[in-house]
């Protein structure tokens, strides 16, 4: 074996040992989607220990893209829509309240000379962690910032919600351990599911060259095929989404370098104190939504709670509020976010060029 060869075959195998190690860790520690931080951090030892950095295929990054999209599109289902339909003026405007409070939290962000406003939105952006951690290089965001920002206010989603459930709102049925899977799903129909929806992701988006073609095509065809009901109930199996998350988290890891590092690090405090603010204002929009449909206030709290969807849906079935509704209009945010992000990152990127922008 050449030298180059066992550079090589060294550099991924510290990449993999220590994203699986830490992909353990996390998990054992109940921690929100260990495997894309296992592997963050697999990445990113590398590339803050090696000279020359190893840098991911682009063709890996693309099928990662892809079974991210076809993970989150499979979440749209018929019942969705139906509730959509019935429900569309309080769902419709819980989305637009949602981006509007994210915008403002990021441009509180950007104020920051080191944050741009595009990174700055997406990194506060309420849609879909995952999905936005996977676009965002693509759209003109510091990948590395958004992603751990994402995964900061999950988290702290996570840490909140059951004891205002609990505290709050006092549900009949304790909630505060509650946890949640998804759905079973039978495998072949979930294989065939996934890879039609990541395979035309990677392929429609490469052919209509569109801003984060592969997410957002896998996004749409998984979506369109999961509520039509036609292969029954499908998910993407926990093998392939987990790879999906893994693909997505070593090419953020290796991107970091100790200066990006430290720079984060110093504005962690601005950031808590930002998605604190967020969540209080999103608990806010769920006071002024029960006070508009008559909705009792636990269910407009969950369905207005900025992530944590499978922890929000848990807490909801057990807790006697309407998980229907909150699953449409926590799935419709989510959905309606991840499809505006390339406009939305094409007006910040503008309001960057103009004189006096960034």
């Amino acid at each position: 074996m050449s030298a180059a060869a066992t550079s090589a075959l060294r550099a991924w195998t510290l990449v993999l040992g220590v994203s699986a190690l830490a992909s353990l860790a996390l998990a054992l520690a109940g921690l929100p989607s260990p495997v894309l931080f296992g592997a963050l951090l697999g990445g990113m030892v590398h590339a803050l220990t090696a000279a020359r950095p190893r840098q991911m295929p682009r063709t890996a990054f693309l099928a990662g893209q892809g079974l991210i999209g076809a993970t989150i599109g499979a979440l749209v289902s018929p019942a969705t829509l139906v509730r959509l339909g019935a429900d569309a003026p309080s769902i419709l405007g819980v989305t637009a309240g949602t981006l509007l409070i994210s915008v403002l939290a990021g441009r509180l962000l950007a104020l920051r000379r080191d944050v741009s406003p595009t990174t700055g939105v997406f990194a506060l952006i309420a849609g879909g962690a995952s999905g936005i951690a996977a676009l965002a290089r693509d759209l003109g965001a510091d990948d590395r910032v958004v992603t751990i920002v994402q995964y900061l206010r999950v988290l702290l989603v996570l840490l909140a919600m059951p004891l205002v459930a609990t505290l709050v709102f006092q549900p009949g049925v304790d909630a505060a351990g509650a946890g949640a899977d998804p759905p079973m799903a039978p495998l072949w129909p979930s294989l065939g599911f996934t890879v039609v929806a990541a395979a035309a992701g990677v392929l429609v988006g490469r052919f209509l060259r569109v801003p984060a073609g592969a997410v957002l095509c896998a996004l749409v065809v998984a979506a369109a095929l999961s509520a039509s009901g036609i292969l029954g109930t499908v998910r993407v199996p926990a093998a392939l989404e987990n790879l999906g998350y893994a693909l997505i988290g070593v090419q953020v890891g290796l991107r970091f370098t100790r200066e990006s590092l430290r720079g984060i690090a110093k504005m962690l405090p601005v950031v808590v104190a930002l998605i604190v603010l967020l969540i209080v204002a999103s608990a806010g929009m769920g006071v002024l939504l029960s006070e508009v449909t008559g909705v009792d206030r636990l269910t407009a709290y969950l369905a207005t709670t900025p992530g944590g969807l499978f922890a929000v849906l848990a807490i909801a079935a057990s807790s006697g509020a309407d998980a229907t509704y909150v699953l449409a209009v926590q799935v419709i945010r989510i959905f309606a976010m991840l499809l505006a992000a390339p406009l939305l990152a094409r007006v910040l990127r503008r309001g960057e060029d103009q004189p006096g922008g960034r």
